[in-house]
């Protein structure tokens, strides 16, 4: 179907969430994914996962974590600022969810 007007038909982060949730609904999430992103944005996006529950542990420096997960010190201050952006609650809330997919 093509659009009359020359805008793209998907403008809204909102619309790509429901998208992912669409397709996780329908156990494709990792189909879309796939096709969404490059190995190399699915690795950074691993990266920034490890990053987050890395901050969120405060185990180690930012400069420790920027060795163990062999990303920039600028990566990690990105990652610890974004974190201050939210409560407490959200940061138990990703930490537990963080939790719950370690290996055991």
């Amino acid at each position: 179907m093509s659009n009359s007007q020359e805008t793209p038909e998907f403008t809204e982060w909102q619309q790509v969430l429901d998208i992912l949730r669409q397709a996780t609904s329908e156990q494709r999430d990792d189909t879309l994914l796939k096709l969404l992103l490059t190995p190399d944005e699915r690795t950074v996006l691993l990266s920034r996962v490890n990053i987050l529950h890395e901050l969120l542990n405060g185990d180690r420096s930012q400069r420790k974590i920027s060795e163990l997960l062999g990303v920039g010190v600028a990566t990690i201050t990105r990652g610890s600022n974004e974190l201050k952006h939210h409560d407490n609650d959200t940061k138990v809330w990703l930490s537990a969810l963080l939790d719950a997919q370690k290996p055991r």
